[in-house]
Formats: C-alpha cells, sequence, structure tokens
C-alpha cells in the first residue's frame, strides 16, 4: 500500500506529479477512446457520429450513478492510506464492489429493457434512432462491467497503484482501435458490421477489463481479501462510502441531467448542431485531460493528507494542482482556438459543422479556466470530506443558471449552439469563484470521514 504522503524529503509538488503521470495518460487514453470511436464513426456518417452522441449522454448518467459508490470508495481508501489502516482499506473494498456489481446489474437490466424510451426522449430521426437502438444494446447490456471497471480502477489509484489501471486502459484502446477498425471497414476477413460492430467490441472490451482489474486488485491488496468478506456488511463502511460517494456523485448527476436537457435543446436545431457539439467535445475534452487527471491524482493526495491529519499541508498543495491545471488546460485550448478550422476538417468535409465548430472553440477558450478550476477543487474538497457543499451550489447553478441561460440564449434569442456554450460559460464560471472561495475560507477542515490513528506525522 503506497502511503506518498510519509514520503517528507520529497515536495508537495512532486508527490503530486509521481501519483499524477500514470493518470494522466490513462485519463488521456481515456479520452482517445471516445476520441478514435468518433473518428472512426465518423467514415460511417455524421449521422452515426450524431446518435452515438446521444446515447453516450445516457451512458454518461449511468457512469454518474456508478460514481456513487467509486467516487466514495476511492476517497474513503485514501484516507485509511493516508491513516495506515489496512484493515479499514480491505472492508471499504468489499463493501464498494458487491454494492456496484449488484447496482450495475440492475441498471443493464433498465437501460436494455426501456432502451427505446430513453432514446425517444431526444425525438431522433429514424436513421440516428436505428444507430442509437442498436448501441445501446450491446453496450447497455454490459454496464455492469463498468461499474466494476470505475469503482477498481478507482480505488487501485487511491492506493497509489496508478501504473496498474493505466496500464489495463492502454491494453484497452488498443484492442478496441484494432476492433473498431476491423468492424467498420471489414478487414482482415472480419464481417463489416459497421455501427453494431463499435458496439460488441465496446461491450467486449469492458467485460474482459472487468476480470483483469479485480486480479490486479486482489494482489496489490495489503492484506488477503477473503470471499467471505463480500457477504459481511457494515452499516458504518457503507455509511462512510456514500457520506462521500451521494453528495459527490450527486454534482455529477446533476451536471449529467442537465446535460441530457441541453441535448434536447440542441436536437431541436438540427443534426448539424447535434454533430458539432459530439466533435466540438472530443476536442474540448483534449484541454481537460490533464485537468482531470490533476483533479484525480489531488484527490488521492489530499486524501493521504488529511489521512495523515496534515491539513495545512493540503490546503498549500491544492494551489500547486490548479495552477499547473489551468497552464496546460490554456495552452491546449489555445491551440484548437488558432487551428480550430484545420482540426474540425479532420472529422468532417461539412462547412456548416467546421463553421460552427470553429465558433465554439473559442468560446471553449474562455469557458476553460472555469470548468479547470472546478474539477480541481472540488475534488480536492470532496478528499477532504467536504462533499455536501459542491452538490448544493452545482445543482443551485446549473438548475438556476444553465439551463434557463441556455434556453434563452440559444431557443428564445435564436443564437443556436454558440448561445449555449456561452450559458455553459457563465454556469463554470460561477460555481468556480465560489468553490475558490470555499477553499481558501478553510471551512473544509475537520471533516475527515476516517480515524486517524496514533502515528508519528
Amino acid at each position: 500500500m503506497d502511503r506518498l504522503t510519509n514520503t517528507t524529503k520529497i515536495s508537495p509538488g512532486k508527490q503530486l506529479f509521481l501519483i499524477t503521470w500514470p493518470i494522466m495518460i490513462e485519463t488521456f487514453l481515456q479520452t482517445f477512446m471516445r476520441f478514435s470511436d468518433t473518428f472512426m464513426l465518423s467514415f460511417i456518417s455524421d449521422e452515426a457520429v450524431a446518435a452515438i452522441g446521444v446515447v453516450n449522454q445516457i451512458m454518461m448518467f449511468t457512469f454518474v450513478l456508478f460514481n456513487f459508490t467509486a467516487m466514495g470508495s476511492a476517497v474513503v481508501v485514501s484516507q485509511y492510506v493516508g491513516a495506515n489502516n489496512p484493515k479499514g482499506v480491505q472492508k471499504t473494498i468489499a463493501h464498494a464492489l458487491m454494492v456496484n456489481l449488484v447496482f450495475g446489474v440492475m441498471v443493464s437490466l433498465v437501460v436494455v429493457s426501456l432502451r427505446t424510451q430513453f432514446i425517444n426522449l431526444f425525438d431522433l430521426e429514424p436513421e440516428l434512432f436505428g444507430y442509437a437502438n442498436t448501441y445501446l444494446l450491446y453496450v447497455g447490456g454490459a454496464l455492469f462491467s463498468q461499474a466494476i471497471v470505475l469503482t477498481i480502477s478507482a480505488i487501485l489509484q487511491a492506493m497509489g497503484h496508478t501504473k496498474d489501471v493505466m496500464t489495463v486502459v492502454i491494453i484497452m484502446n488498443v484492442t478496441n482501435v484494432f476492433f473498431n477498425y476491423v468492424f467498420i471497414f471489414g478487414a482482415f476477413g472480419f464481417p463489416q458490421l459497421g455501427v453494431t460492430g463499435v458496439a460488441m467490441s465496446t461491450a467486449a472490451i469492458r467485460f474482459v477489463a472487468m476480470f483483469v482489474l479485480f486480479s490486479i486488485l486482489l494482489k496489490r491488496l495489503p492484506t488477503k481479501l477473503p470471499f467471505k468478506a463480500f457477504f459481511k456488511f457494515d452499516l458504518s463502511y457503507l455509511k462512510k462510502i456514500l457520506g462521500i460517494g451521494v453528495p459527490a456523485a450527486g454534482e455529477q448527476l446533476s451536471y449529467n441531467i442537465s446535460q441530457i436537457v441541453i441535448t434536447v435543446f440542441i436536437t431541436s436545431l438540427g443534426a448539424t448542431a447535434l454533430a458539432t457539439r459530439v466533435y466540438a467535445q472530443n476536442l474540448m475534452s483534449l484541454m481537460t485531460v490533464f485537468s482531470m487527471s490533476i483533479s484525480k491524482g489531488m484527490q488521492i493526495f489530499i486524501g493521504q493528507l488529511v489521512g495523515a491529519g496534515k491539513e495545512k499541508e493540503a490546503y498549500s498543495s491544492m494551489f500547486i494542482g490548479v495552477r499547473a491545471a489551468l497552464t496546460v488546460a490554456l495552452s491546449v485550448g489555445s491551440l484548437l482556438a488558432i487551428f480550430g478550422r484545420q482540426v474540425f476538417m479532420i472529422f468532417t468535409r461539412d462547412p456548416d459543422i467546421i463553421a460552427l465548430g470553429t465558433v465554439i472553440l473559442i468560446i471553449g477558450l474562455i469557458l476553460e479556466p472555469g470548468r479547470t478550476s472546478n474539477l480541481v477543487i472540488i475534488s480536492a474538497l470532496r478528499a477532504a470530506g467536504d462533499a455536501r457543499f459542491p452538490v448544493i451550489i452545482g445543482i443551485c447553478v446549473m438548475w438556476g443558471v444553465l439551463v434557463p441561460l441556455a434556453y434563452f440564449l440559444g431557443i428564445t434569442l435564436n443564437f443556436g449552439l454558440p448561445g449555449i456554450w456561452i450559458a455553459m460559460l457563465v454556469d463554470e464560471w460561477i460555481r468556480a469563484i465560489i468553490m475558490w472561495t470555499r477553499w481558501r475560507g478553510k471551512r473544509w477542515m475537520g471533516k475527515a470521514v476516517v480515524e486517524q490513528t496514533n502515528q508519528a506525522h
């Protein structure tokens, strides 16, 4: 069990880097997997891209549901690591895996059974409906495996084994690109299955990754995890996990529901706006790769520091992370804004999509400092045990500002997709200012969820 907070000779910045660099590669590859899916689907049609983009809104919604347990267990495990309590780590893992397995199976059954009703929420054209229905059937059926993948990945990272997760994601990416290629183009004697092939390979890869990660976890545990541990429930551990996980995932849940509502707005603008949104989001995710990595690393690092009773060190370490994340995100964002037209031409030759997408990337450059600050600071607050505040602010601002402003600017004033993006910009900046104030006010101190041992600090 890697307790990086014990390495007193290493500066906080270097410790954060040691945790973060494998996470950065893993996050980049996760983003690249979506990026490559979009790129390869564009060879089928822009309609296929738009349809899968809509389905992925549903997928992201279910991922947030799984994160109730995954995110909560990651924070609790990181604090137990900091407190040098391997028994607490073991019990937290057993509870997290069992809860998310049962929940994942339930969600898979619901999504597959009600997939037609879910897709009908977006009022898609017949051709787009066919693509979306096929994709949701296969990928939705394997959602339980994604629940376990998310949970084990979060736990391994919280224990300090970030390289293990990175390695698995590298293999997943290579396999994903290979099968996308052979099924879309019918290469190497494989049948040309198009969207069906992409969906089948995505589901199969996640299923295999679940077993690989579980075997790695068993090897990395500080003490052996007996099979009976999965059937011994201790409400105190479940309470710790959900005490962090429910508010943490609640903030993401609110965000994803608001994004589904906004997707409905965009759908009313037509297939061009919908396809542009999918392409733009994939490109802008390149800006957030480093921010997401820092936020994950920050959650592990701050959690271990808080578990070890080093809250003052945790306070100053957050600023190191947010400065690094802002620097990289703005550098990448500037390049995308400058070369937006050329980048969009990689995906499509539709002049309307290219013109609209170029404008979106420029707005995205202004949006990004707010989003980056939110990602990093909210992760730090969550790791310290202050999980409720971000979700309360998130719900209030997303539904009080983002959704009504998006409708007003995008639909009522007819600014279209740029208007909706401006509403997203306003939302991120308002929440970022509030989160900065919360961290500097130190109201999060004293909210650790695990008991500290009598160890030397």
